[in-house]
């Protein structure tokens, strides 16, 4: 049995995936980033082969992917977390046209092909406002653990309306919310329609066709998916694997380099 790994280093949290040459997952892992992303890298794939009970020679090939990708220094190649998100969304939802990956830094609106491929993608031009990074500072501003935005925002009865882009001003905002009387669930629904509204204008430039598949670490926050969903009134697809589609993604493509190294005939006539 060959194995393929993907080993997706974001801004925030570090995943890998190792699936066999069936194209199941056999395992995951998630680690936190850190300061060392190198180190990072390393221990989410240690991680990952633990859970598998799978030795590290018997992984054929490694492909790292997100912003850290080239920190994967035991990786065989490296490739962008656009196409990563793209193969691995229509992997695990095959009907999937649009993808919204929203992670740490950043926000990407993609279009893809039946098979997976970019046919389009934009990227959230205005710092980090529609990212996890901003919900990371109203929960700061709140003192609220970010597992507990989600639940506590559903909670919302008058949401108020957060007006700035920028999410260093998000934290003052917030506070300025608190300090005029607003319950908390109140603002942070706000935040959650605020980062929606975003999300759905970067869908809209590439055109939102179904099926949308949500993609990244915020996809775990039940009260974004909600909000996303009333912002762009269609359903998304998310599944408890949401947060690996990147690193599954990469793992795919490392699973085509094997057997196309199997068969290389073959994949050159296909190219031809």
């Amino acid at each position: 049995m060959a194995y393929a790994a993907g080993v997706d280093v974001g801004s925030t949290q570090t995943k890998a995936v190792i699936i066999d040459e069936n194209r199941k997952i056999v395992s995951t892992a998630l680690i936190d980033t850190g300061a060392n992303v190198i180190q990072a890298a390393e221990h989410a794939f240690d991680n990952a082969l633990k859970e598998s009970k799978i030795r590290d020679v018997e992984v054929e090939y490694v492909i790292g992917t997100g912003y850290g990708r080239y920190r994967v220094t035991f990786g065989n190649d490296q490739i962008t977390e656009i196409s990563c998100h793209g193969r691995g969304a229509v992997h695990m939802f095959p009907r999937t046209k649009t993808v919204l990956d929203m992670g740490g830094q950043d926000t990407k609106a993609i279009r893809v092909t039946d098979s997976g491929e970019i046919a389009d993608f934009c990227m959230n031009d205005k710092c980090a406002a529609g990212t996890g990074r901003f919900l990371g500072a109203a929960a700061a501003a709140l003192d609220i653990p970010l597992n507990d935005l989600g639940t506590t925002a559903l909670k919302y009865n008058k949401p108020v309306r957060i007006s700035t882009t920028c999410t260093v001003f998000a934290e003052s905002e917030v506070l300025s919310w608190l300090g005029k009387g607003k319950k908390i669930e109140d603002i942070l629904w706000g935040v959650h329609q605020s980062i929606a509204a975003r999300s759905a204008g970067l869908l809209r430039r590439v055109g939102i066709e179904d099926e949308i598949t949500f993609t990244g670490g915020v996809t775990r926050n039940i009260a974004m998916v909600q909000a996303l969903e009333q912002k762009i009134d269609k359903k998304l697809n998310v599944s408890e694997e949401s947060h690996y589609i990147g690193a599954l993604g990469a793992a795919l493509f490392a699973l085509d380099h094997i057997i196309a190294s199997r068969h290389p005939h073959n994949s050159v006539e296909a190219s031809s």
